[in-house]
């Protein structure tokens, strides 16, 4: 079995507006969350982690202009929850998420891959953060005004 790398992406998706794109988990119906995706490889850039799971997550593609991932430069140490520690090497229980955000138009198409997500919304950042499972996660779409472009 290949183990996930305990280091991941947190991608906040948000308008000009703070309005915030949250994702329903399906593996956990009711887990609203913004778009998260571990590394495919140790040496796998953030950047390029980032990107990928935005696209395949959302099926929005940073293109560097128009819609351009910002690095946050911040990393969030957690434990990770148990009901997912299976997936981590034996041991594990900690990971690693680097905080990034991109700014979309309000109307930016969005297509869920269906074996992760059943469905998305957009709320005022403020309802996004209180609807979000994840603390680390909340408490980046708190911080969003301060990162704005």
């Amino acid at each position: 079995m290949a183990y996930k790398i305990p280091e991941s992406v947190l991608v906040v998706i948000h308008t000009a507006a703070l309005e915030v794109l949250l994702i329903e988990r399906a593996d956990r119906p009711g887990y609203w969350q913004s778009v998260t995706g571990s590394l495919d490889a140790p040496d796998e850039a953030l950047p390029v982690t980032a990107a990928r799971e935005l696209f395949e997550e959302t099926g929005i593609v940073a293109d560097g202009a128009a819609i351009a991932l910002r690095d946050w430069r911040l990393a969030n140490v957690y434990t990770i929850y148990p009901v997912w520690r299976h997936r981590y090497a034996p041991g594990v229980t900690e990971n690693t998420e680097h905080v990034f955000s991109v700014q979309v138009p309000r109307d930016t198409a969005v297509t869920l891959s269906p074996r992760e997500h059943l469905n998305y919304q957009w709320l005022p950042y403020l309802d996004a953060a209180d609807l979000c499972f994840s603390s680390s996660n909340a408490e980046a779409i708190l911080q969003l005004p301060r990162h704005l472009r």
